[in-house]
């Protein structure tokens, strides 16, 4: 176990809208270090996905990380040798973390025969959102679903 809580660093906002949230979609998205190159392509996501939503690309991704913020997670907790999964809800940045993760890991599971760029891919993730179909979608509801599942085991939360 840590013996110090670990802390919190602090992400500057990314430079086109100014976004903390936009700015570490980017640097989940990045492969290689390639920043610069990850930014391109999430800002193409945002413009080809604001185009086809009639909504701004700032709105549009807060619309999509709502959406698909997860409320419930189950955690193991063992009691007398047992494990036990305990549903708990999940706090603010752990949930928007989550969010991202999924996003872009669906996002990078679709087919490239339809899709010729990452940025088309995940336009059509965050579209997929928006319309609550889609794999991201899907990871979210299996989470409610365990949750909702073990809810006969929430008085072991600690």
């Amino acid at each position: 176990m840590r013996s110090k809580k670990a802390k919190i660093r602090e992400i500057a906002p990314d430079t086109k809208f100014g976004s903390v949230k936009i700015a570490k979609l980017i640097s989940r998205s990045m492969k290689d270090g390639k920043k610069s190159v990850a930014a391109k392509q999430v800002y193409a996501a945002l413009d080809l996905a604001s185009d086809k939503a009639n909504l701004k690309p700032l709105e549009l991704f807060e619309q999509v990380i709502k959406t698909l913020t997860p409320k419930m997670e189950v955690r193991s907790r063992r009691v007398g040798g047992a494990a036990y999964q305990v549903p708990t809800v999940i706090r603010g940045r752990r949930a928007f973390s989550l969010c991202i993760r999924w996003l872009i890991l669906e996002a990078h599971k679709r087919p490239s025969k339809e899709f010729h760029s990452y940025s088309a891919k995940l336009a059509a993730e965050m579209l997929d959102v928006l319309q609550n179909q889609g794999g991201a979608i899907a990871k979210r509801d299996a989470a409610h679903r365990m949750a909702d599942a073990n809810k006969a085991f929430a008085h072991f939360k600690w």
